[in-house]
């Protein structure tokens, strides 16, 4: 299986300015991602809007793209990057795989899961999930959900806890059901990443901007698997702060 791993990594940051070149431990954090996705993937590339990341990753010997200004969605930006980088080596890929680059202490083994949902020829587009295992998870309220159905396909996403246990106190819900945290990574075949991008958004996915829920609405699946590692994005400072500790005591 011919795979394209695609990093997004856009300058502009609400929370945190030039956040892909931030250093981590002697490297940008770009890096760290780039270094992680590529010891798994044979073909790897940087899509962003900037300049300057696209300076960062050359120097250190990576594949970047350098993508519109105008993108509106991730995905959108991937589309354009694997366009261009299909045309510059001229390969033909079977899945494209969009993963975050603000998460320097990836696992690959993400990566691996996600791709062995394609094992199945009548997947189109995957994603990851994790079991939550911490109350406090429920209790704060924070962070994207999903709910699957028998067959690990996804029934709907949301910034909400779905579902809504009733008659139980939320403190006890995860005593009644297993709830799931959505991650962040996605692959798609090429065909279905060109009609994802080509697609209007829709109401369920400017209600909650989730930008999945989009496919879901036009009637498509994405097959969920379920992944046990911890993902740790990094959104703010005391992200950035707490991860710089794991990859400094990870290099002693």
């Amino acid at each position: 299986m011919n795979v394209l791993g695609i990093i997004p990594a856009r300058y502009g940051s609400t929370r945190l300015e030039g956040k892909p070149l931030i250093d981590i431990s002697g490297k940008p954090m770009i890096q760290h991602v780039y270094e992680h996705v590529s010891s798994l993937l044979e073909h790897t590339v940087v899509a962003t809007d900037d300049k300057r990341i696209v300076e960062v990753v050359e120097n250190f010997g990576g594949n970047v793209v350098m993508t519109s200004r105008s993108h509106n969605t991730g995905t959108n930006r991937c589309l354009e990057a694997y366009r261009v980088f299909k045309k510059r080596h001229d390969i033909k890929f079977d899945v494209i795989v969009n993963i975050q680059g603000d998460e320097p202490l990836l696992d690959t083994e993400q990566i691996r899961l996600l791709i062995s949902c394609f094992d199945e020829n009548s997947t189109e587009m995957a994603t990851l999930a994790i079991p939550v295992k911490k109350t406090e998870i429920l209790k704060e309220d924070h962070g994207v959900f999903v709910i699957i159905d028998k067959m690990k396909n996804a029934l709907y996403f949301s910034r909400s806890i779905i579902p809504f246990v009733r008659d139980v106190d939320k403190a006890e819900w995860q005593k009644k059901h297993t709830f799931y945290k959505h991650i962040g990574m996605y692959a798609f075949k090429p065909q279905s990443l060109i009609e994802f991008a080509s697609l209007g958004q829709t109401p369920l996915e400017l209600a909650e901007s989730l930008e999945q829920n989009r496919w879901l609405e036009n009637g498509k699946k994405i097959k969920v698997e379920i992944t046990e590692s911890e993902s740790i994005g990094v959104d703010t400072l005391e992200d950035l702060e707490k991860v710089r500790k794991i990859i400094a005591s990870k290099t002693k």
